[in-house]
């Protein structure tokens, strides 16, 4: 046994099974497994991200079904632990009732593979596991291409997640199609794939990755990866301007969503306020999982909304059913944790809410509330407000300044939905109506 990869912890160690455990003798059975050791420091490390006892308990027992696998075949070090993990898991998924749902099989999947993969990532050292997410895209050619989108061309990290996207769909058709090397790219190759893309997305976003094609060739000629600048190559498309309608939906069916959450529980309190600020504000959904606690300003009943994505700064009258909202869930649900941020995940380890966390929420309860439209979400109750302020006369200006937009530009395409306004104009009873 490799026990010096399991370090002596102090007297702490003694105690933290017995969190998870109201028997001493339960625990004492835990110990004395040959995994035991390796347990005691992975319960430290529950108990230190403060993990439930139901959820603790339910990864421990995990870990003494691996005991007996590993022991059963033929393990006799913590070294060898990896190569049974795979095994492990398949043996326990054959016991599994059977199912054809994907996600369903995966979140089983996902219930042994994780407690296992995080014990072997405490005991052995240089153990990785199951890489989550996929590595950014030709990077053992351009390792530094991120760097330069963040450090040159100023973008952020939700707009450096649209490049990844689009250049791994160009890995996966370049590998479709027998291409190893950028190298060998040619403008034929660049059309081709551009005409594959467009069968799966929609137009605006063939456009957007034709953009951000170029932006990689330009970048890949100029650190001589490629001989020649094939950004010229690239076809322009054309996206014509308020081609698209908002996607609002009544009020009658944003109020049905946000007073149909049901607020007994944690998460309830926590999305009833979110669908608020949504509705409320028209924020965005980065703008609801960014706020944080400094953000609201209780004496003066105001709401500081910074870094949006005009790059300005906006402060809110607090709305008092709005704030009513946030006081519950700050007193009621939301977890105990020195992290500044608002909106927390319910489960341990807690971590702040991210902009798809909102969006997915908000697209949870809206489908719950039986709204069926196409890309559901945060933006569809964005549009909805403004809508709901377009149907209320209020001026293009002040709503383009309440909800952030950078130009009145953005604003006129919402002057497509004023129905009462457009039909004023038809019969030529207001010219200047808009």
């Amino acid at each position: 046994m490799t026990t010096f990869l399991c370090p002596l912890l102090g007297n702490g160690v003694i105690v933290m099974l017995e969190r998870y455990y109201a028997l001493p003798s339960t625990a004492d059975r835990i110990r004395a497994l040959w995994l035991g050791p390796a347990i005691e420091r992975y319960a430290v490390w529950l108990a230190e991200r403060r993990i439930s006892g139901a959820r603790g308990r339910g990864c421990i027992a995990v870990l003494i079904q691996f005991n007996c696998f590993a022991q059963a075949h033929g393990a006799r070090d913590w070294s060898s632990l990896p190569e049974q993990v795979a095994p492990f898991i398949a043996s326990r998924m054959r016991r599994q009732r059977r199912s054809r749902d994907r996600h369903e099989l995966q979140t089983r999947r996902s219930q042994f593979r994780v407690p296992v993969e995080q014990l072997l990532r405490l005991v052995i050292a240089g153990y990785v596991g199951t890489v989550r997410r996929s590595p950014w895209p030709f990077s053992t050619i351009a390792p530094h291409f991120p760097d330069y989108l963040r450090d040159e061309r100023g973008l952020r990290w939700p707009s450096i997640g649209g490049y990844a996207g689009h250049l791994r769909a160009l890995q996966r058709y370049l590998a479709r199609t027998g291409v190893g090397k950028l190298s060998q790219l040619t403008p034929r190759l660049i059309s081709g794939f551009l005409t594959a893309h467009a069968r799966h997305v929609r137009g605006r976003q063939v456009v957007r990755c034709a953009g951000n094609l170029r932006v990689f060739l330009r970048y890949l000629h100029r650190e001589r990866i490629l001989p020649k600048d094939l950004s010229r190559a690239v076809p322009r498309g054309r996206v014509y301007q308020d081609a698209a309608l908002p996607r609002a939906i009544p009020w009658t069916d944003v109020d049905r969503a946000v007073t149909g959450i049901d607020r007994r529980s944690a998460v309830g309190k926590r999305d009833y306020a979110i669908l608020l600020l949504l509705t409320t504000y028209g924020l965005r959904a980065n703008e609801v999982a960014s706020l944080k606690l400094d953000d609201l300003d209780w004496c003066a009943v105001q709401m500081r909304i910074v870094e949006r994505k005009a790059g300005n700064t906006t402060v809110y009258p607090l709305a008092g059913t709005v704030g009513d909202a946030i006081i519950t869930y700050l007193r009621e649900a939301r977890p105990e944790c020195s992290d500044r941020h608002v909106f927390l995940t319910v489960r341990a380890p807690f971590r702040p809410l991210v902009y798809w966390d909102v969006s997915q929420r908000a697209a949870w309860h809206l489908r719950r509330a039986g709204v069926r439209i196409p890309r559901v979400g945060s933006r569809t109750l964005r549009h909805s407000c403004v809508q709901h302020l377009v149907d209320a006369d209020v001026p293009f200006k002040v709503i383009g300044d309440y909800i952030g937009h950078r130009t009145d530009v953005a604003t006129q395409n919402y002057a497509k939905v004023a129905v009462h306004k457009l039909r004023a104009l038809v019969i030529g009873e207001a010219e200047d109506i808009l």
